[in-house]
């Protein structure tokens, strides 16, 4: 897949109108920037319209032992070169997925409460493939509000890692715990078509460890619930334990 086909893709996938301003914005992350440590994640804060990246944080040459300047300078198109192939195309449709859902099921009141996640290869500095997951919130809206800036988050994981492309999208509810609203498994699937998004939240609540009661607090059902929805879980999934549902997804590394 040829770079000209991604971008036209890309730029019918986020086709938007009039162009916001957030100088103020960007400025107050660009100072925060300073002060964060470095680690295994680094953010950039992109620009769908143009195609650019208004900003990349300083654990981009950390993390991926690349020129932040460089990148910047030639944006998108520069990025996407380095997407393993394999993955571009799904990438590709898990995106127009996302963009999909958003404007059909999402109110626009709600849509600044969004959250996306997804995932592909990336070569790195060294001309290795690693695994990044990608997770994007939106900052800024078109005259349509449909989102064409937002605050990217950049997780690498070692090239070992075998996972398969994966697209969600969760809400924050009003219990400020973000509840999963859409979820697909373009490549094989690890967890059955059968999991409902509210047990993928229990899901991922349990393997943070956290206690029937206190996933029923976050989710705003009782505790009874999800120990309901934890044996449909297991039940579904043909294991026993929750132990076992646990070392399951650490194996098999998993997008919840």
């Amino acid at each position: 897949m040829i770079i000209d086909d991604i971008r036209d893709s890309y730029k019918t996938i986020f086709e938007s109108y009039g162009k916001p301003s957030l100088e103020e914005h960007i400025q107050k992350i660009i100072e925060l920037d300073a002060f964060l440590p470095y680690s295994s994640t680094f953010f950039c804060i992109t620009n769908t319209q143009d195609l650019t990246f208004e900003y990349i944080s300083k654990n981009m040459a950390a993390c991926l032992g690349l020129n932040a300047d460089e990148m910047k300078s030639k944006g998108m198109r520069h990025f996407w070169s380095r997407m393993h192939p394999d993955d571009l195309e799904l990438w590709l449709q898990a995106l127009n997925e996302l963009m999909g859902f958003t404007l059909k099921e999402i109110r626009i009141e709600d849509r600044d409460r969004m959250s996306y996640t997804w995932n592909y290869r990336f070569k790195n500095g060294q001309e290795d493939y690693v695994n990044i997951i990608q997770n994007t919130t939106p900052l800024e809206f078109d005259s349509t509000h449909k989102p064409i800036i937002g605050l990217a988050h950049y997780t690498v994981l070692a090239p070992q890692i075998k996972m398969p492309i994966c697209a969600s999208a969760k809400l924050l509810n009003v219990n400020s715990e973000y509840e999963t609203v859409y979820f697909n498994n373009f490549s094989q699937k690890l967890l059955s078509d059968g999991i409902s998004n509210r047990e993928r939240d229990i899901i991922r609540l349990l393997v943070l460890n956290h206690s029937s009661k206190v996933i029923g607090d976050k989710l705003g059902i009782s505790s009874n619930t999800v120990d309901t929805h934890r044996r449909n879980i297991l039940k579904k999934l043909n294991i026993s334990s929750t132990g076992e549902l646990i070392g399951m997804l650490k194996m098999n590394n998993s997008i919840i």
